[in-house]
C-alpha cells in the first residue's frame, strides 16, 4: 500500500481545520475588533444615549476647536450639511448647532445618522444632551429640516487635544419604513 491516500487525508483533514479556523477568527473578528479599539481609544465611536448635563466647571482659559463635517451614503435620496461647520468652545460649555436636510426623494424616507469622533480618544469627551442621531429621521418628498444637536466637551479633555470633528454619515433605512393609505407613514 502506498502512502499516497495517507498523504491526502493528512491534507484533507489540515486543509478542513483551517477552513474551521479561519471561519471561527472572521466570527470572532468583531468582538476582538470592539475590545481592541476599547482598550486602545481608537475608532471614534460615541455614546448612543443623552448625557445629563450638571451646569458647573467651565474652563474659561482654554478654547477647543470643534468642526462638523456630513456625510451622505450613496443611497440616501438627501442634502445634509452642519449650518455651522467650526466653532470654538470653552470645554464644560453647553452649545447648540444644527444641521440642515433635504430630502430628494419621490416620496416619505427614513435616515439614520451615525457619530464618529476624531481623534478616537477625544469621543469619551464629547458629551451629547439632545442629538438627531438617538433617533431615526423620517422626512416626506422634498421635506427640509433643522435636526438639533446639543453637546458639551467634558473638562477633562487631555491638553494635547485642541481640535474635534464631529462627523456623522447618514443612511438610508427606509427598507423599515411602510406607507398605508389610512395612517401615512409608519415604522414596523
Amino acid at each position: 500500500m502506498t502512502t499516497q491516500p495517507k498523504t491526502n487525508k493528512k491534507l484533507t483533514l489540515s486543509l478542513v481545520l483551517i477552513a474551521f479556523g479561519m471561519f471561527g477568527f472572521g466570527y470572532a473578528l468583531v468582538p476582538l475588533y470592539d475590545v481592541f479599539c476599547e482598550i486602545t481609544g481608537i475608532n471614534g465611536k460615541t455614546r448612543d444615549e443623552a448625557v445629563v448635563y450638571q451646569a458647573g466647571e467651565v474652563n474659561k482659559e482654554r478654547l477647543v476647536t470643534v468642526e462638523f463635517i456630513a456625510h451622505v451614503s450613496p443611497e440616501m435620496p438627501w442634502q445634509f450639511a452642519p449650518i455651522v461647520k467650526r466653532m470654538q468652545v470653552h470645554p464644560g460649555d453647553l452649545k447648540r448647532v444644527s444641521f440642515e436636510v433635504i430630502s430628494e426623494a419621490g416620496d416619505a424616507t427614513l435616515g439614520q445618522a451615525i457619530p464618529s469622533v476624531s481623534p478616537g480618544q477625544a469621543a469619551l469627551y464629547l458629551n451629547k444632551t439632545e442629538c438627531f442621531c438617538f433617533n431615526q429621521q423620517q422626512l416626506a418628498a422634498g421635506a427640509r429640516a433643522e435636526l438639533p444637536l446639543i453637546f458639551f466637551v467634558d473638562p477633562e479633555l487631555p491638553e494635547e487635544i485642541n481640535t474635534l470633528t464631529l462627523s456623522y454619515t447618514l443612511y438610508n433605512i427606509s427598507d423599515q419604513l411602510t406607507v398605508t393609505a389610512a395612517n401615512g407613514a409608519h415604522y414596523e
